[in-house]
């Protein structure tokens, strides 16, 4: 009996590493897979990616009445004979281009000599090119020929064997003839075949993908589907637009410079730029080799790499995010990884489907929940959220990314919403773990320390300022301007209150008292609302609530105009109301602001305004701002 729970345990413990091993084979499975049935999947791909680009002619055919299956036979032809007649094209240029090379190979070499020739002073290349050849011949095998019988030495000339292969016969000679011509064909009419029925059976398929997807929310599912397809077809008619208009520019630019078959360099370069990173630069390689064999000269392989450097950058950095964004919702390691994990299952395809097909994952894994970690994975996205980042950057006790996060978060909003939309929420997390018990002594206090350290460091940057209600006025260097993109989080938040503006009871020096609580993480919630008013000109003492409970006291309590109690860790409210009361006792007349910054549940917010007895409640930052600068101009 008592082995039953051992077993469980161990059981548990182990549970981890099988659901590792589990992943690693599935992971294996489907590579093999994948690599095994290419003939098949290769094929199903390409029909499934061409169908995305097909779909709007469908819908257009469908719009004037055309009967399905007649748009969709028209659709795919026509894409078909377009894509035959490129190829045809290419091997009609690649013909007259192999049989023009010999002149080329003459003026290549012609070059090559005089190159030699100039270099020839300095002994460089001349140097590497002998010890090249060299090199050479010494890791070349001797070749010896064996004497007669009873003859003795070398022979000086070694004999040449050749060995001839057997004649094959009729069917070995039509397998060798017919069988390159035969796999391109049968590829290419399962491609067809493919497409066809997936464009005839495009709602079937959809509501099969539903079903896998799972029917638990119906309309949820449908709307992302339809969306991911929408975006999906939208980015590939997008990218085939900008390859082929590429491609029809490159043709051109070679044309005009003179180089030979431009036609055949424009469609490569529509084709290669399919491929993420390498495509356009392997496209160059090319025409810049022709381009040097044709000109005696240098001049047209230096307009060629002319033309290849300005057209790219224009495509890829100005044209291509104004049709699909900046980027392709792809990080750029997962496109480099992509490109060589399909290469490498399927070949030069695979390097040319990479994206689409990456592109394919992670619309999934964006759109389905069992999917989510391909978006993960393989998209742009943030892997955590910049409050998730803020808190592991203080767990981890490295303050200077959190620095640097608020500094770029400056440029556009204002401190007091970087403070509440990611420090806070970082606050939160920290106390969630605290309250769970994760988080020891020796963590509680690196948290705090670096809390601490993204406060003081914030809190002086400079901000644009607008003295009480009048107009904006510059600020006191270069570096304030630099933040003042004046948002509508920032209006607010740039005024500064003169002493002029102040009631009379809020022009004391230290007019606000912000009260901590007692948990470990308070203290920063409260020294951020401390900063935050005082930035605004409402300077304010920072006391916890354990300090004053040992008799501890500003020195005047009559220049005292708000009372601010800061609660991150859950507090009874009859404890606040405890607090509020005390504070009143104390500091007649005195303004009391309650700062619950955990709760966001309207209801709640509503039930604790009406049984506290405070002045105002509030669980942003921004709120405690707007109030405080409320009560110090009304008094």
């Amino acid at each position: 009996m008592s082995a039953d729970p051992i077993t469980a345990r161990l059981l548990r413990q182990a549970m981890p590493v099988f659901t590792t091993l589990a992943s690693c084979l599935l992971v294996i499975t489907i590579a093999a897979a994948l690599y095994l049935g290419r003939d098949i999947l290769v094929p199903v791909t390409l029909a499934i990616l061409l169908s995305f680009v097909l779909v709007p002619g469908v819908r257009l055919l469908r719009r004037i009445r055309v009967p399905r299956a007649l748009a969709v036979l028209v659709v795919v032809l026509t894409a078909f004979g377009a894509l035959t007649g490129v190829a045809l094209l290419i091997a009609n240029e690649t013909a007259q281009l192999a049989s023009d090379l010999p002149r080329y190979q003459v003026t290549m070499r012609e070059k090559i000599a005089a190159l030699k020739e100039t270099t020839a002073g300095s002994g460089t290349l001349s140097r590497m090119v002998d010890m090249v050849q060299d090199l050479s011949a010494e890791l070349q095998p001797e070749l010896k020929a064996t004497p007669p019988d009873g003859a003795a030495g070398t022979a000086t000339h070694p004999l040449h064997v050749q060995i001839a292969a057997a004649k094959a016969g009729l069917f070995g000679t039509l397998g060798t003839l017919v069988g390159p011509i035969l796999h391109p064909l049968a590829t290419t009419g399962l491609i067809l075949i493919f497409t066809i029925f997936i464009l005839l059976q495009r709602e079937d398929l959809r509501n099969r993908a539903i079903r896998l997807a799972g029917t638990g929310d119906l309309r949820r599912t449908t709307a992302a589907i339809d969306d991911a397809v929408g975006r999906l077809s939208r980015f590939f008619l997008a990218q085939l637009g900008l390859n082929i208009a590429y491609g029809v520019v490159i043709g051109l630019g070679l044309w005009w410079i003179g180089v030979p078959n431009p036609i055949l360099f424009g469609v490569l370069a529509t084709v290669f730029r399919f491929v993420p990173y390498v495509g356009a630069v392997i496209s160059t390689v090319l025409p810049l080799i022709v381009a040097a064999a044709v000109d005696p000269g240098w001049t047209m392989a230096i307009a060629v790499a002319i033309l290849f450097l300005v057209v790219e950058p224009i495509a890829g950095h100005v044209i291509e995010p104004l049709l699909y964004g900046h980027s392709t919702g792809l990080s750029p390691i997962a496109v480099i990884l992509a490109a060589t994990l399909w290469a490498f299952l399927w070949g030069p395809i695979g390097l040319v489907l990479a994206t689409p097909i990456t592109v394919c994952l992670v619309v999934l894994g964006r759109h389905i929940e069992r999917l989510w970690y391909l978006d993960v994975i393989l998209g742009d996205r943030p892997a955590l959220s910049p409050p998730e980042i803020f808190y592991q950057r203080m767990l981890a006790n490295d303050p200077a990314e959190a620095i640097d996060q608020g500094r770029m978060f400056l440029k556009a909003r204002a401190l007091v919403t970087y403070y509440d939309e990611v420090v806070l929420a970082g606050l939160l997390m920290a106390q969630e773990d605290l309250s769970r018990g994760t988080l020891d002594r020796t963590r509680q206090d690196a948290v705090g320390t670096a809390l601490r350290t993204v406060v003081s460091r914030l809190g002086a940057f400079p901000v644009r300022r607008k003295l009480g209600s009048g107009s904006a006025t510059a600020g006191n260097s270069e570096t304030s301007a630099a933040f003042d993109a004046i948002g509508p989080d920032r209006q607010v938040a740039a005024v500064v209150m003169r002493p002029a503006d102040l009631a009379p009871r809020w022009q004391a020096a230290r007019p606000v008292l912000c009260v901590s609580s007692r948990g470990p993480f308070d203290e920063a919630a409260t020294l951020m609302l401390a900063q935050i008013l005082g930035r605004h000109g409402l300077a304010a003492d920072v006391m916890s609530m354990a300090d004053l409970r040992r008799g501890e006291r500003p020195a005047d309590l009559s220049g005292i105009a708000l009372v601010c109690f800061s609660y991150l860790e859950p507090v009874s409210l009859s404890q606040i109301r405890l607090n509020v009361r005390q504070a009143r006792q104390a500091i007649p007349g005195v303004r009391v602001l309650v700062g619950f910054w955990r709760e966001r549940d309207p209801a709640s917010i509503d039930r604790l305004r009406r049984t506290l007895s405070a002045d105002v409640l509030v669980t942003t930052l921004n709120g405690a701002l707007d109030a405080a600068l409320t009560f110090a101009k009304r008094g």
